[in-house]
């Protein structure tokens, strides 16, 4: 690795998590081993005394949602115990292509999660801000929303017209006054992308 970069592969696992190695941009770890999260070259950055697993794609940089990050995402498919969802935006960035993620029920509100419904929460189509949450998976990011500012900021009713939020748990349609339950986010950001505005159900 120190001779010559490294070429890997999304999924294929780098080295141990111990206490000299550490995953950094491009990885992420899973029971004691680092994981390349992307396609491209093997970086070893040192920091602290500390060795930095860095993966960089091959082609030009592009943004990789990280642990934390807030991310805007459209919803895509919902079942009783999750919502699979696709990331269009990392902060005020916008992709060049979405990345897969799922909220699972426990993560969509702080309180009272066993109470959760995904349907009265989300729907497809919706346009979602969450925070990323350690990745478990190769493939699949995971979110959260279990935030006040997190949750739905842009939904449409069945007729196709943007609802506006009534409460936490309600957006109503202004053109035929029909209220849908949703998991509203306190604060419809402004930095939410422009062209996601228009984004119709996938």
């Amino acid at each position: 690795m120190k001779d010559s970069p490294l070429i890997c592969l999304p999924g294929q696992r780098l080295c141990l998590c111990d206490k000299v190695h550490t995953s950094g941009q491009g990885t992420y770890e899973r029971q004691g081993y680092i994981y390349s999260q992307l396609a491209g070259y093997v970086d070893i950055v040192e920091k602290d005394g500390l060795k930095v697993i860095e993966v960089h794609s091959k082609g030009e940089q592009t943004v990789v949602p990280g642990q934390g990050d807030i991310v805007t995402a459209q919803v895509n498919i919902i079942t009783h115990q999750y919502c699979k969802c696709f990331i269009k935006c990392v902060g005020n960035t916008v992709l060049r292509r979405p990345f897969r993620a799922v909220i699972r029920r426990e993560d969509v509100r702080a309180t009272d999660k066993d109470k959760v419904e995904i349907y009265k929460s989300f729907r497809p189509g919706d346009i979602i801000l969450a925070r990323v949450l350690p990745i478990t998976e190769a493939h699949t990011y995971q979110l959260t929303t279990a935030e006040n500012e997190l949750g739905v900021v842009i939904a449409h009713s069945e007729h196709g017209h943007r609802m506006v939020p009534i409460s936490w748990t309600e957006m109503q349609c202004p053109k035929t006054f029909v209220k849908e339950l949703r998991k509203v986010a306190k604060v419809v950001p402004e930095n939410v992308n422009q062209n996601l505005l228009k984004a119709k159900p996938e």
